[in-house]
């Protein structure tokens, strides 16, 4: 019988056993601190997460594994481990501890009307499993994983007390993603009954050579475990969750869900895929295809069609808009289906330009709001002449993630996503994709051209002549 290398490697697993001990330390303290003494309890929080990116440093050359099986060691080489801190796994753990870090930054001053403990528990715990998914080497602890980031991120959504419209969005989230989990648990079940294993590089070599009578067991494993990942990743027809979602949620744990949220279901989709499920690239990869294809184009359909003065409007958009980039994001990794894995890094280049100008697009967001709680689109109508610094970089943003100058980084991304398609052959996606670039340069700019237009009402710019005086 196998058995487990008996040594752990700590450094290897740091970054999210610091962030799961300080959610703890975070826990208890709020016990002791008086009432008035809370507001500390955030700067702890973000102590917690410097130090675990700080410790992601001395991992740089991506080497290490620990929690190895010892007879696949000494047969493989040592690849059947369940912890792997290699190259892809360092990018997403910096790239999800560092969204937390920013969620944390835009949320120290907001917690006063929330309960602070749980908050920051809940968020420290939510980036540690974050944190764990990308280095996760087999179905269990990917499993385990993305539970732990998603059950703290039902608490964040419906924190708000007394809130009908946050309680009902924590509620619909709770149970799409209920049964989300349930149905990729049914298929990781499938997949084990027919391979006897829950490694991935083994499911991977032992899916090659699956009985005939265990065939239709196995390829209805890979089709519900994919199903579940999409889900995480927002991506068409499971994508309803995120409107109503984001928009009852504190305007920073939204920024969280659309930046770290979606890197966790991304990230896991890549393992399961290109690792665990190469033997079936000929149905995952057309079938991402088709649903990057599909999921694009409802995002930027529905983004297209918001109302600019309705309540909440920045936010809808803002959330139709992450559905959208979902879409993008998938292009890469159906993409690896046709042709290589090499692709994959056009998923994470992306995903690191998403994330940035997200955060950056929600956190000008937030800061409008302290001004106008109604989060419309309308509100930021004249931001130029009122803070003109957080109109620039709300207009930067906002070009990043059109793809357009000076949004260079928007513009790099959107195009090494498109070279992935064309060299995998998908042409029919690469025209999907840029057409939908074309519809969603209408609301980014749009949007933008709010920002430096006249404020209502200023005089002498609305067009309309002033009101004569009453006799």
């Amino acid at each position: 019988m196998t058995g487990l290398v008996q040594s752990v490697d700590w450094l290897a697993i740091a970054p999210p056993v610091v962030v799961a001990a300080f959610a703890l330390i975070v826990l208890v303290t709020d016990l002791f601190l008086p009432e008035g003494r809370k507001p500390l309890l955030g700067p702890l929080a973000i102590t917690g997460l410097v130090a675990a990116l700080a410790l992601l440093v001395p991992l740089r050359s991506g080497d290490r594994s620990t929690f190895c099986l010892t007879e696949a060691a000494a047969a493989t080489g040592g690849t059947a481990c369940s912890y792997t801190a290699d190259h892809f796994a360092l990018v997403i753990q910096a790239l999800v501890l560092g969204g937390a870090l920013l969620t944390a930054l835009l949320s120290v001053g907001d917690t006063r009307r929330l309960p602070a403990g749980e908050f920051w528990f809940l968020l420290l715990s939510s980036a540690a499993g974050a944190a764990l998914l990308p280095a996760a080497r087999d179905l269990a602890t990917l499993v385990i994983a993305l539970e732990v980031a998603s059950l703290p991120a039902f608490a964040l959504v419906g924190i708000k007390r007394g809130d009908r419209r946050s309680s009902e969005a924590a509620l619909k989230f709770f149970l799409s993603s209920v049964v989300a989990t349930a149905v990729m648990l049914l298929g990781v079940s499938f997949v084990y009954a027919a391979t006897g294993t829950l490694h991935l590089t083994e499911i991977a070599a032992r899916l090659d050579d699956v009985p005939g009578r265990l065939t239709t067991l196995a390829g209805a494993g890979v089709a519900l475990t994919l199903v579940g990942f999409a889900f995480k990743t927002a991506a068409a027809p499971f994508h309803f969750w995120v409107p109503d979602t984001y928009v009852g949620a504190p305007l920073p744990i939204a920024a969280y869900l659309s930046v770290v949220g979606k890197a966790v279901g991304f990230s896991g989709l890549v393992l399961v895929t290109v690792i665990a499920f190469p033997a079936y690239a000929d149905v995952w990869g057309p079938a991402l295809a088709v649903l990057a294809a599909l999921t694009m184009t409802v995002g930027n359909v529905a983004a297209l069609r918001q109302d600019a003065g309705r309540a909440r409007s920045a936010v809808r958009l803002l959330a139709w808009s992450s559905v959208a980039q979902a879409g993008y994001l998938l292009v890469p990794i159906a993409a690896a289906g046709y042709s290589s894995d090499e692709h994959i890094g056009s998923t994470v280049a992306y995903a690191l330009m998403y994330a940035v100008v997200n955060l950056g697009a929600f956190a000008v967001a937030a800061l409008v709001s302290r001004t106008n709680p109604g989060n419309r689109i309308t509100d930021h109508r004249g931001l130029y002449a009122t803070r003109p610094l957080a109109a620039l970089a709300m207009a930067f943003f906002l070009l990043c993630l059109a793809g357009l100058p000076p949004g260079i980084i928007g513009l790099f991304a959107k195009v090494t996503v498109f070279s992935a398609a064309v060299d995998a052959g998908l042409g029919w996606l690469a025209v999907v994709m840029a057409v939908n670039v074309v519809i969603a340069l209408y609301y980014y700019l749009q949007w933008t051209a709010t920002l430096f237009r006249a404020p209502a009402g200023a005089p002498g710019k609305t067009g309309e002549e002033p009101p004569e005086p009453a006799a």
